[in-house]
């Protein structure tokens, strides 16, 4: 069993809980994680496949995931250039872990989206 230490407020800043979740625990990334699982796809890919998130937001998210070692960035010498995305080690791994909140997340909705309806 994991043991979590839940640090004080002053000491927010220093909780890796925190520090990573606030990274990688937004939608976008969680679902930009599930489109490059299958292999390396182009912006323009990623974007028609998640459908409503704008240009700016998932340019941001993809160049914070790329700082944080998820993605691999790869740019061919094209004219225009073409640029790829894909999972590093790390973002597979982190992946493979979420999986089962992204399993339980699809399975449970039919009930949560008919509780939120009588609510």
């Amino acid at each position: 069993m994991v043991r979590v230490t839940v640090l004080e407020k002053k000491d927010a800043e220093n909780c890796p809980i925190r520090d990573v979740l606030d990274r990688v625990g937004d939608k976008w990334s969680i679902l930009i994680f599930c489109v490059l699982e299958d292999g390396d796809k182009r912006f323009n890919e990623i974007k028609r496949m998640l459908g409503d998130i704008t240009q700016r937001v998932l340019t941001s998210t993809l160049r914070k995931l790329e700082t944080e070692g998820y993605l691999t960035r790869e740019v061919f010498p094209t004219s225009p250039p073409k640029v790829s995305y894909g999972l590093t080690e790390r973002g597979r791994t982190l992946l493979e872990l979420m999986k089962p909140v992204i399993e339980w997340a699809s399975s449970a909705h039919p009930d949560i989206k008919a509780d939120r309806a009588q609510a």
